[in-house]
């Protein structure tokens, strides 16, 4: 018998073990763990039976890599939904109702410097009159005009609260003009607002509705002297009225409620609140830009509002108007506080001229902006929907008054005026209260709230149980998979490091 020996290299009989080693703790970790599929791959005897289980296993794990990053994306996506709740709120905050007479100034402090400014123009050959001719009427809004350009006050134009408000009550106890806070609107001049909230004191400053035990009843008395109104500049006789949130903006110019002289009104309220989430939810803020600051500063009188959407469009109108003109609206005399884009500065804008053309270049400009995405980032960046909204819905009802008992007491407040009384006040005097007094009374009606939360839709918890559900449907795999492949990792990469360690004591000896 002859025996043959082989002569073998030691390296290459290391590398098979080495190899060997490894295979064998990969296949120990697909033998043995929770993980579907793997387990299939690693005790196949034929190469048949290996691809089948080698491709079910890539395929069901490419559906589940689907499903979760559907589910990942979704998260990101930052679904939302609104859960209305109906809520009592007791104590509950009154709210601030803002009232302006129906026309912005009375005629007797009008009419002197308006003439001057008339006869100044070459309008008119004499200021020796007692009325406003009607050919002058178009001449009105110059005045104003150049008025506020030349910074000029025209705080002795307009109604007094003094002069309108003939009785207050607010639970049974009597208020007075101290318990109002003045501010500018653009259409009806100077308003009130009563309940506002106030930065000087902001933690007693506001009413709640049980105030000395009442059930919120506000009861407001006025006389409106319509015979004072500038003619041709305004259509009606009255008062507007607002009821809104404490912290609220009064934009009565375009909310407010029309009130006709001769009439009980009653204001009877529900509050309804809805709390947005913010970024990344919603591009919804609460941070007052700089020229709404500047705005609340200049014309609100300490009152402590909060940012309002509709304000901060217009005043970026304004912004954008003043750069293509030159000068802003004059409709929004009291929003000509601009600060340029990119920086603080602050520009006290002049109000347009009045023109005779369809579309001025203020209204021009403003269209431009709405109608441009890309201008609306640069000039509007800071106008978002506010992250809180508190609406009262309001429900109005009326009785006829005055009634013949409370005759006396109104002639004599409007006799105490300082408002000049008409001609034929002593003759027709029951005509003329007839015709300008008016009451209102808001009421809260109901302690419930209905309260809309936005929340979020899937939140990390969510995340991970759609994840889990998918890997454990598709391959089953679970956490303490994951931690089975990390020990699989472990000691393979230990058994390497071992044998770089062994191969390098022996190359030393």
């Amino acid at each position: 018998m002859v025996s043959m020996v082989f002569p073998t290299k030691p390296t290459l009989i290391k590398d098979e073990k080495t190899m060997h080693r490894r295979r064998s703790i990969i296949r120990e970790f697909a033998l043995n763990t929770s993980t579907h599929g793997l387990p299939g791959i690693a005790r196949s005897e034929s190469i048949h039976n290996r691809i089948f289980w080698s491709i079910s296993f890539l395929c069901f794990t490419a559906v589940m890599i689907y499903f979760v990053t559907t589910a990942i994306l979704s998260y990101f996506g930052y679904p939302t939904q609104i859960n209305v709740d109906i809520i009592t709120e007791w104590p509950q905050y009154f709210p601030a109702v803002s009232i302006c007479n129906g026309a912005p100034f009375h005629l007797d402090r009008f009419i002197r410097p308006f003439l001057n400014y008339t006869y100044e123009q070459n309008l008119i050959n004499s200021t020796n009159t007692s009325t406003i001719p009607a050919y002058l009427a178009s001449s009105i809004l110059d005045f104003l005009i150049h008025k506020t350009n030349k910074n000029e006050s025209m705080d002795s134009y307009l109604f007094s609260l003094s002069s309108m408000l003939y009785k207050c009550t607010f639970n049974n106890l009597p208020c007075s003009i101290e318990n109002f806070t003045t501010f500018n609107s653009a259409f009806y001049g100077r308003c009130y607002t009563f309940n506002a909230k106030m930065k000087s004191n902001s933690n007693n400053s506001v009413r709640y509705v049980n105030h000395n035990g009442g059930n919120g009843v506000l009861d407001l008395e006025f006389y409106v002297h319509s015979h004072q109104y500038v003619p041709y500049f305004w259509k009606g006789a009255g008062m507007v009225s607002l009821v809104h949130d404490n912290t609220q903006l009064p934009l009565i110019d375009s909310f407010g409620v029309l009130l006709t002289p001769g009439k009980s009104h009653k204001l009877g309220y529900k509050k309804k609140t809805t709390f947005l989430l913010s970024s990344p939810y919603t591009s919804c803020t609460n941070n007052i830009p700089l020229p709404m600051e500047i705005m609340f500063n200049t014309y609100y009188y300490g009152a402590d509002y909060s940012y309002s959407e509709t304000v901060c469009y217009e005043l970026c109108g304004q912004t954008y108007a003043y750069e293509k003109c030159g000068c802003v609206n004059p409709v929004l005399w009291n929003a000509r506080s601009i600060v340029l884009p990119d920086t603080n500065n602050v520009v006290l804008a002049p109000l347009c001229n009045m023109t005779n053309t369809p579309t001025p270049c203020y209204t021009q400009a403003v269209d431009e902006l709405l109608n441009s995405l890309s201008l609306r980032q640069k000039y509007c960046s800071d106008c978002s929907q506010h992250c809180s909204i508190i609406d009262f819905i309001i429900h109005k009802s009326a009785l006829a008054s005055p009634l013949e008992w409370q005759m006396d007491g109104i002639k004599a407040f409007v006799e105490s005026s300082i408002i000049p009384l008409p001609s034929d006040w002593s003759t027709e005097w029951r005509s003329h209260i007839k015709t300008n007094y008016l009451a209102l009374s808001v009421v809260c009606e109901t302690t419930i709230v209905e309260n809309s939360t936005q929340t979020a839709q899937l939140g990390i918890v969510d995340v991970l149980s759609n994840i889990g559900g998918q890997t454990g449907l598709w391959i089953g795999i679970s956490f303490l998979s994951v931690m089975e492949f990390i020990e699989m990792l472990y000691r393979v990469i230990r058994y390497q490091l071992h044998s770089i360690r062994l191969a390098r004591r022996k190359n030393k000896q």
